[in-house]
């Protein structure tokens, strides 16, 4: 009877201490799987990191995005175009500055027009788009002004310029200068609308060559003529023709400004700097033109090109060119 309450006193200790052992190794697997869980929590982005949305491909290995401002615009500035006309003896000076400009501002697009102040005024006068005008002297200047046609506070004095009488290198001439005009087989000559004519035609006044008048532009090429002998003239739409004229041997002289020169230096000979006391000023003036035609993108390109043509910048590169740039 006592070894039989023994034996089962046994068995339930037995019973006791399974029952134990199998709840120790539930309470280690519920342990084991919040571990798991934890590990699995640490694994997800941290707070402040963005997933990729969706279509958004991540850049592949050693390839960066590109920077702000490496796409060609401008960050904020819409692609537009601006018109500047400019006279022709301004075209090779013109050609570098708008490169340079463009190199900085790729959003905008400068079209040149460049030709005698004379020709580009009547342009202007008949309606062509234009957003900056840049004369060879102030005559054309002053007279779009009184067409209301200058934005307002606009108009400076940039550059100025002297008159030469030039030759081929090879030239076998016996001119030296306006003086000696009578002694050319043939003369290139700018027209009495084109700056360089009307200077060369003032020199020619104030010489006693030429008579006197209200406006020397008036006189025509057969008074010249007539006036030096009856001499042949060639007149010529601008200042660049009259370079091309001499340089290809068809006129022997010509009249032409100091910084048409630049590039042509061993192709022609200066046989006369004419003197101011003779022409007066040569001063290239440039101003905003009222163009009805452009938005508002335009009309801020042209405000700031304009700004930019007047910089010290672009004075070192007119200077380079021969152009005088200390004017009032």
């Amino acid at each position: 009877m006592k070894k039989r309450w023994i034996k089962s006193l046994l068995a339930f200790l037995l019973v006791l201490c399974a029952a134990l052992g199998l709840a120790a190794c539930r309470g280690k697997d519920t342990a084991d799987g919040k571990s798991r869980g934890a590990k699995a929590d640490q694994e997800e982005p941290e707070a402040g990191q963005e997933e990729p949305e969706a279509g958004q491909e991540e850049p592949e290995d050693g390839q960066e995005e590109p920077e702000a401002g490496q796409t060609g615009i401008e960050d904020g500035q819409e692609e537009t175009e601006i018109q500047v006309f400019i006279a022709a003896s301004l075209n090779a000076v013109m050609a570098d500055l708008t490169g340079r400009y463009q190199q900085e501002h790729p959003n905008v697009k400068i079209t040149c027009n460049a030709d005698s102040s004379g020709k580009l005024l009547t342009q202007i006068e008949e309606g062509y788009e234009c957003d900056i005008f840049f004369s060879a002297a102030q005559k054309q200047m002053d007279q779009l002004e009184a067409d209301g046609l200058i934005i307002g506070g606009s108009r400076n004095n940039v550059v100025s310029n002297q008159l030469v009488v030039l030759t081929r290198k090879d030239s076998s001439t016996v001119v030296r200068g306006l003086e000696s005009l009578k002694d050319a087989k043939s003369i290139a000559l700018a027209g009495g609308s084109v700056p360089a004519g009307k200077y060369t035609r003032q020199a020619l006044v104030a010489l006693g060559i030429l008579s006197e008048t209200e406006d020397a532009s008036r006189i025509s090429t057969a008074e010249i003529s007539a006036a030096l002998g009856g001499v042949e003239i060639s007149e010529q739409d601008n200042v660049s023709k009259v370079l091309i004229a001499v340089t290809e041997g068809a006129c022997e002289v010509g009249t032409a400004y100091y910084s048409d020169l630049y590039g042509y230096e061993d192709q022609v000979e200066i046989l006369e700097r004419v003197s101011c006391d003779l022409t007066g000023d040569v001063i290239y003036p440039i101003c905003l033109v009222e163009n009805q035609e452009a938005d508002e993108a335009q009309q801020m390109a042209a405000v700031q090109f304009l700004r930019y043509l007047l910089s010290e910048e672009a004075k070192a590169v007119f200077e380079s060119y021969d152009f005088g740039t200390e004017v009032e």
